[in-house]
């Protein structure tokens, strides 16, 4: 049984890594976190149009010097094409971040324009609502089953439902936008 001592990891880092997505990304990030003695507590990892997007979360051992860090992951990675980035999280204290809120999804379909995913979280932000996870997808064209955003949201306890609906309902009507809205 594997056993870690978990004082040893006071500090957490956000790794960001960037670039021309390839196989073997997560491979060499990870090896690195596991030469280093780093813990992985989340990972967040996607493909936009051929770009490699991952974003770690990682515990840091006391003893490693987060300069060290850096000079191990782009030594590595920059050979590979890709950048990386790290900040230190300050505030983990998660009950001071948000109101957590509910759960809900917020789904639109409609035709691609300018402005679409501004307008939407627009609205979101008005109503204090923290959008947790976007997804978009625009093939193009007017065609509105074509185009698709997904949007993870947590709304919280104290926020007006009925209102928030129809301000998303009511916005792409006043405008050129024509969209269907779910949100469940």
């Amino acid at each position: 049984m594997l056993s870690i001592q978990w004082e040893r990891y006071m500090q957490k880092m956000i790794v960001s890594v960037l670039g021309k997505d390839r196989p073997g990304i997560i491979a060499a990030v990870t090896r690195i976190l596991f030469e280093t003695d780093c813990n992985i507590e989340n990972v967040s990892q996607t493909i936009l149009q051929n770009e490699f997007s991952g974003i770690f979360i990682v515990s840091i051992p006391d003893h490693l010097p987060d300069a060290e860090l850096h000079r191990r992951l782009d030594q590595a990675l920059s050979s590979m094409g890709l950048h990386v980035y790290e900040k230190w999280i300050v505030d983990t204290d998660e009950g001071t971040l948000r109101d957590p809120g509910e759960p809900f999804v917020v789904t639109t379909k409609g035709p691609d324009r300018k402005g679409l995913v501004a307008a939407i979280t627009g609205i979101l932000a008005a109503h204090r609502v923290n959008v947790t996870n976007l997804q978009a997808v625009f093939k193009g064209g007017d065609d509105p089953n074509a185009n698709i955003m997904i949007y993870e949201v947590d709304i919280p306890s104290n926020t007006d439902q009925a209102a928030l609906r129809r301000a998303l309902r009511d916005k792409p009507r006043n405008s050129i936008w024509i969209y269907r809205f779910s949100i469940s």
